[in-house]
């Protein structure tokens, strides 16, 4: 055991690690959660993840019982009936609510539950909505807690409020009269904020339901009789609402996020004196007693549950829960929120300390200011940003991207709490409207816009969750964004008369990691072309050629043909793998695109002059005119890919300028070029000698580690280039502002972002992923959140010349800086 974890189990070893359970959490992630060995899974707070042998128990429960149709009188439907009876009880035992206050309906979900609700006012914390009832005519009124006084006992005495604009949506009918005092509204709360991990001190439910006309003063309605509503669907899987000492009027709950599975299924816990304001504004299978089809008659079942649940109820799930359930009796929801928040102090403790070099703060915690407002504690979430030495913001989507490289899984943006996450990131309603007009919608990566983010990250912890994950997380932070002297690498002596101050410049100092004494030493060795290749469609495989023409969108025919699903969605070898085992070949002479796959015993044939209708497409904002082509030709790609699709091809006559319906370019870099398919820009060109530097790093790395047998080395096609070439020093492409090739001139548009599709190996058949290169390339070649590798190219047609000018042939010279 080393000294960190040592000093950790000092500080926490009561508390970390089910001391008294029958397991101890080093035997629980042994034998229960073998699945993620050597992943960091650190989103319990999205969807916790299931043991391996609650699973087990399950099938086992499935493959020897009988489960029918619980509507029906058959043994095996009885059998239903009493696994759905025990469930019930077992959701009311976990929230310790007795059976005589309260029952449990089950719903698809925390969501479908809130959707039962219709009330004239509803008075809400800012971090959950209910916003279905405001298109049924109800007024909402958010809060912020902003003081609470405390008695000597510990208990709260009163708080203060503040109170938002009331909202009620235009189209809905306005409430007549503001309620009176005879009228039901409705307080919501979340038990446990999913954006900060505050845990609000459940004395509100008695303080709103005794005093909410002194709490609420000042509000039109301040009157009326008000019931309470938890929303525990995050804050249960750790530390469940206590019923019998907090008698909230509702509370709704998920079941995946306390222990994983079954997905789709939660539950309303109600007050029996509470159930009868509910108001049911349909009817469907099970929820009647009787009803006559031609007439207007129902008579509508007197149980609350059975009058609420929908149809037959997913009662094979429901049959799953108790098996869940056992693991958190097993261990203790206590112990649970103990050993969780061990790990979430341990994690806020080490990010408030990280420092840069100059002293600058790294990360900015949310939730910080928790001593001034109504909250009890904070949950097993850690919600944060994180700061460059300058002051400017890292991106979440770095973080999110570097953190999938180091095997660490966490959710990025604003965890569909957009109220928590304007409030935490003091975004007024004009940043958030700028940032919609700025493109920006939920799970983009717009993570940054005018200097602000637009959203968090976040860690949280489950009940298998280990030191081991916490410690390897913020190892990662401190490793990936945390700017020390010793991690500047030696710089060379200047030569005379260059910009050293240019970011291309920058990046190629950082890029060199060999020393090669005091002096830079200028290489000597010619650059030329050494390969061109050409993918004529998108994410398929490409052909080399020793020459090849030109044309206003780069290389001809490349990029010109692309794969869509039914549905119009562009398909790539990111989400279809099996792409990369279609090869391309164009014969100029015969006019032909010839494509084979291994999944097709014919090579397929397409003219390149064919007469075909056009029509238009969307892909990811940009308008296209395409041709499209035959069934058959569509079933061929269809069986290539194992999933249905059609192939279009670009209308070459008519091409957009890359622009989505914002006229903004996005993330297209050739703004005044035309492309085919292409996402950026015509071409991308790559140095082999950058190549075989990233391969040298790449070894040394394995070698730190100890690894067996020989490293795979990364081919420059792993890339995707159109243009490889030869000679000169690493990296030397970063700082050409253009160049010429033969009698061809390009202009430079920069570095080329790589994603992870250059982590997908195909050999032999075979797909595989893995994090190589792009982990190492992050380590070295990482600017402003970008990963950058090769350079993207437009030609530059001003003077065309000849016909043979048109041309590129491999063997040609590169002449970098040549205007």
């Amino acid at each position: 055991m080393n000294e960190d974890k040592e000093a950790f189990l000092k500080d926490n070893g009561g508390s970390y690690g089910y001391p008294n359970a029958p397991k101890t959490i080093d035997e629980i992630r042994a034998t229960e959660f073998k699945r993620i060995d050597g992943l960091v899974y650190l989103d319990h707070a999205g969807a916790t993840l299931y043991s391996e042998l609650q699973m087990e128990a399950i099938f086992k429960d499935l493959a020897s019982n009988v489960y029918g149709n619980p509507h029906s009188q058959s043994d095996s439907s009885s059998a239903t009936c009493d696994i759905i009876r025990e469930a019930r009880q077992q959701v009311l035992d976990y929230f310790k609510a007795s059976p005589k206050d309260y029952k449990c309906i089950f719903t698809s979900g925390a969501t479908a539950a809130l959707k039962l609700f219709h009330f004239p006012v509803m008075t809400l914390l800012p971090l959950i909505s209910l916003r279905y009832a405001l298109s049924q005519g109800a007024a909402a009124l958010a809060i912020d807690i902003e003081e609470s006084v405390h008695v000597s006992n510990g208990t709260v005495a009163s708080m203060r409020v503040s109170q938002h604009q009331v909202q009620r949506r235009n189209d809905a009918k306005p409430l007549q009269h503001e309620p009176k005092g005879d009228a039901y509204n409705l307080f919501a709360f979340p038990s446990e904020c999913n954006f900060s991990g505050l845990r609000f001190n459940l004395d509100l439910v008695k303080m709103i339901k005794e005093d909410s006309a002194r709490i609420l003063e000042g509000s039109p309605f301040c009157n009326g009789h008000w019931m309470v509503l938890i929303d525990a669907a995050k804050g249960s899987a750790t530390e469940p609402p206590d019923l019998s000492l907090y008698p909230a009027d509702f509370v709704v709950i998920s079941f995946y996020k306390l222990f994983g599975y079954p997905t789709g299924l939660g539950a309303l816990i109600v007050r029996n004196d509470a159930a009868n304001i509910l108001k049911k504004t349909y009817f469907s299978g099970g929820t009647v007693a009787a009803s006559i089809a031609d007439i207007d008659f129902v008579k509508r079942r007197k149980g609350v549950e059975e009058l609420f649940e929908d149809g037959t109820i997913s009662f094979l799930s429901i049959a799953s829960i108790s098996h869940g359930f056992k693991v958190l009796n097993s261990l203790t929801a206590s112990a649970i929120t103990q050993h969780t928040r061990s790990l979430a102090v341990y994690v806020r403790k080490v990010l408030l300390s990280l420092r840069h070099e100059n002293g600058a703060s790294v990360c900015t915690l949310y939730g910080a200011e928790a001593s001034k407002v109504l909250c009890h504690d904070f949950g097993p979430i850690v919600s944060f940003n994180l700061k460059r030495p300058d002051g400017s913001w890292y991106g979440y989507r770095e973080v999110e991207k570097l953190a999938s490289l180091s095997g660490i899984q966490l959710r990025t943006g604003c965890f569909c709490n957009p109220g928590a996450c304007a409030k935490y990131l003091g975004l007024s309603h004009m940043d958030l409207l700028s940032n919609v007009e700025a493109g920006h919608v939920c799970w983009d990566d717009n993570d940054v816009i005018n200097g602000k983010p637009t959203g968090a990250v976040r860690v949280s912890f489950g009940y298998m969750s280990i030191y081991e994950d916490a410690k390897k997380f913020v190892d990662f932070i401190t490793r990936s964004f945390v700017a020390l002297l010793d991690q500047t690498p030696t710089f060379y002596k200047f030569k005379q008369g260059f910009n050293y101050t240019s970011q291309p410049y920058l990046w190629f100092l950082k890029a060199r990691l060999t020393s090669i004494g005091d002096h830079a030493i200028p290489s000597t060795v010619p650059v030329n072309l050494k390969c061109i290749v050409v993918y004529p469609i998108k994410s398929c495989a490409g052909f080399s050629a020793q020459s090849w023409p030109l044309s206003r969108t780069g290389l001809q025919y490349d990029r010109e043909w692309v794969l869509t699903s039914l549905t119009g969605e562009l398909l790539t070898q990111k989400k279809v793998p099996e792409m990369c085992f279609i090869s391309t070949c164009v014969d100029l002479k015969l006019g032909i695109l010839f494509v084979e796959s291994p999944r097709c015993n014919v090579r397929l044939s397409i003219n390149l002059i064919s007469d075909c209708q056009i029509e238009e497409i969307n892909i990811h904002g940009r308008r296209y005119e395409v041709q499209g082509y035959d069934d058959e030709i569509n079933t061929w790609f269809s069986s290539a890919i194992g999933r249905p699709c059609t192939l279009s091809r670009c209308f070459s006559s008519n091409h957009s300028l890359c622009l989505n319906k914002n006229n903004s370019t996005g993330v297209c870099r050739d703004v005044r070029g035309v492309l085919n398919f292409a996402n950026e820009a015509q071409f991308l060109l790559i140095s082999e000698e950058s190549v075989a530097d990233l391969n040298n790093r790449i070894n040394i790395k394995d070698v730190q580690k100890a690894s067996q047998g020989a490293v795979a080395q990364v081919n420059p096609m792993r890339f995707r280039p159109n243009l490889v070439i030869a000679g000169g020093e690493p990296y030397a492409e970063d700082e050409w502002r253009n160049l010429r090739i033969g009698r061809k001139y390009f202009t430079s548009l920069g570095g080329c972002n790589r994603c992870q599709m250059i982590n997908i190996v195909h050999t032999g058949g075979h797909v595989q992923k893995s994090n190589e290169p792009l982990a190492t390339l992050a380590s070295y070649r990482r600017l402003k959140g970008k990963i950058l590798f090769g350079i993207l190219l437009k030609y530059d047609r001003s003077d065309e010349g000849q016909d043979n000018d048109m041309w590129l042939q491999v063997g040609e010279e590169v002449h970098p800086n040549c205007i």
